[in-house]
């Protein structure tokens, strides 16, 4: 059945999905206690940037791939009242059934997925969408799951090393410092972290694990401090490089990213805008290359002649550099210091 603005009843579509196979549809409204230290206060990185670069108009059509604690999403849709729909995805349950009570006032408005985002065109076929106003994918760890203990996150709790960001996967942070070689530690310490001192860090885990397995994030944390050498004042905490790395490997974050980007361009519709909020150099590398080969720009950074990139452009890249948090957004939030907005209009 269609309403009169053309979008198909949200309760036959539930039976529609199951049918589907996506048995990862949430519309838990449980909510559980806030992790201790937690502040309700979220505040969504580049909210202002986000907004203006999306277009959000009353009516609109858009995802957010990635919900989190809902910041982006509760704004944007605050934006596109009324009439407005919003598809929320995210890949961590928990995080879900607290969003769902945060945008509770716009509940006939919102759709809600478990899913990693990277399913999104596996989402968006099974849906009778017209074509979409804009995507967000904000690629970073949310406060909640930062200021978990028992997600094992930050190098600065006292909780076991886990770092799923969906917990029912198997593979944790522990499993893989636990079992991985040394030279396969190391590689990964340097390609995911960037870490100029990935061996000297692998071997002090491995001698570390002889004696006992490692099971604690703090733990962790003093192993690589004391294989880091210490050479004036830090900028960063020496363990920050190899916990990104291993949160990275564990939620397999650049996997499938390019192909993920490529493939809802062509749900959005002509005007319409992709979003993405990166947090490290990997990451926004390939969000800068996806787009670039997606407007007909040369990505194999070969002579003319032996270039061969499609140059067919599909997008107009709308930030050639990427937009920043300002200072005062900085002043109110320093973990947003690394955010990187790029967007992508599609042609």
């Amino acid at each position: 059945m269609r309403t009169a603005n053309g979008w198909r009843n949200w309760g036959s579509e539930l039976s529609r999905l199951d049918w589907a196979g996506l048995n990862k549809h949430v519309w838990a409204t449980t909510m559980k206690a806030p992790p201790e230290g937690f502040s309700s206060e979220h505040q969504p990185v580049l909210l202002h940037e986000v907004l203006d670069f999306l277009m959000c108009r009353p009516g609109g059509i858009f995802v957010d791939a990635t919900l989190g604690l809902g910041g982006h999403a509760e704004a944007i849709l605050q934006k596109i009242q009324p009439g407005g729909r919003l598809i929320g995805v995210d890949r961590d349950k928990e995080s879900l059934e607290r969003v769902r009570d945060r945008l509770l006032p716009y509940a006939h408005s919102v759709l809600y997925f478990h899913e990693n985002f990277k399913n999104l065109p596996l989402i968006l076929n099974n849906l009778d969408l017209p074509p979409l106003d804009g995507i967000l994918a904000d690629l970073g760890v949310s406060s909640y799951q930062l200021l978990s203990p028992e997600r094992g996150f930050s190098f600065q709790g006292s909780g076991m090393l886990d770092m799923r960001m969906d917990r029912s996967q198997t593979q944790t942070a522990a499993g893989l410092v636990n079992q991985l070689p040394e030279e396969q530690l190391a590689d990964l310490i340097h390609r995911y972290g960037e870490e100029r001192y990935a061996r000297r860090i692998a071997k002090a885990i491995v001698r570390a694990r002889s004696q006992g397995r490692i099971s604690q994030c703090a733990e962790l944390a003093r192993i690589i401090e004391s294989a880091v050498p210490a050479r004036g004042p830090r900028s960063i905490h020496p363990a920050t490089r190899t916990f990104q790395a291993l949160r990275i490997a564990v939620n397999e974050e650049l996997e499938g990213l390019e192909e993920f980007l490529a493939d809802v361009l062509p749900f959005v519709k002509p005007g319409g805008r992709v979003a993405v909020i990166s947090f490290h150099s990997l990451e926004d590398r390939i969000v800068k290359r996806t787009f670039r080969k997606a407007a007909g720009l040369c990505v194999c950074n070969r002579s003319p002649e032996l270039c061969t990139c499609p140059r067919e452009a599909r997008v107009t890249i709308i930030t050639p550099r990427p937009a920043t948090p300002r200072a005062a957004e900085l002043k109110d939030n320093p973990r947003a210091r690394s955010a990187r907005l790029r967007v992508a209009e599609r042609i």
